[in-house]
């Protein structure tokens, strides 16, 4: 891996971001690419030799805007956060596991991960890179490819709220059991990733610890363009 990705994931305090999934049910993590890696990342956008599949949001009933899920071999910098990011990640997601009164199930490294992934019919790369123009935006949804998944995912803001587009802030609502629902609205500057739970999260109630469900968004973009990087760690059947 390259230093840079190295450092800066390396170097992150992650007993506050553990401390901050456990209370928040998310993770902000400022300045986690660079404005140079995400501003190439955006320049992979009209390269359609590295893509898999584009997805035209309105067609599905998704939203409006337009996403494309990355091939094999991942640019260099998407792989590198990814297996990067991995080890702590599910060093965390064995710990819930453990809340929930369930064993491990988590390897500690991306590739035996993704080993079971491809066991269970589940071989296609879902990194993907979202572009929204000016009254785009995504329904609350979770990203559940398969039988397999990993129970958190990455995304990461590749330009500038308030220049380069307005509006188009990330959501996040929670439903727990027999109560409302909680809503989180997230403002995120270029380079700034967001870890969160991909389907739910453990809640600390009276009785010990129950699942609370987690679905995820984009509110409408009021001008501009915007584009942000979605590191997702399971594969897609």
């Amino acid at each position: 891996m390259t230093l840079n990705i190295l450092q800066a994931v390396a170097g992150l305090d992650w007993t506050s971001i553990q401390r901050s999934l456990d209370e928040q049910g998310y993770a902000r993590i400022p300045d986690l690419l660079s404005q140079a890696a995400c501003n190439a990342i955006i320049g992979t956008y009209e390269e359609e030799g590295s893509f898999r599949k584009t997805i035209d949001m309105a067609r599905y009933r998704f939203g409006i805007g337009e996403y494309k899920y990355y091939r094999d071999p991942l640019p260099e910098v998407i792989q590198q956060l990814r297996e990067a990011l991995y080890p702590e990640l599910a060093r965390t997601a064995n710990r819930w596991l453990e809340q929930l009164g369930k064993p491990p199930a988590y390897p500690q490294g991306l590739a035996d991960f993704l080993a079971q992934c491809h066991q269970a019919g589940q071989s296609r790369p879902t990194p993907l890179i979202l572009r929204y123009e000016a009254g785009g935006y995504n329904c609350l949804h979770q990203d559940l490819y398969g039988d397999v998944s990993f129970p958190f995912q990455t995304v990461v803001a590749l330009n500038q709220r308030e220049a380069d587009y307005t509006g188009g802030d990330f959501l996040l609502v929670e439903q727990r059991p027999r109560a409302q629902s909680r809503g989180h609205v997230i403002a995120l500057n270029q380079g700034d990733g967001l870890i969160f739970p991909t389907r739910h999260r453990p809640v600390l109630g009276t009785r010990g610890y129950y699942t609370a469900t987690l679905r995820h968004g984009v509110s409408t973009i009021a001008s501009g363009t915007r584009y942000s990087l979605g590191v997702i760690f399971h594969d897609a059947q």
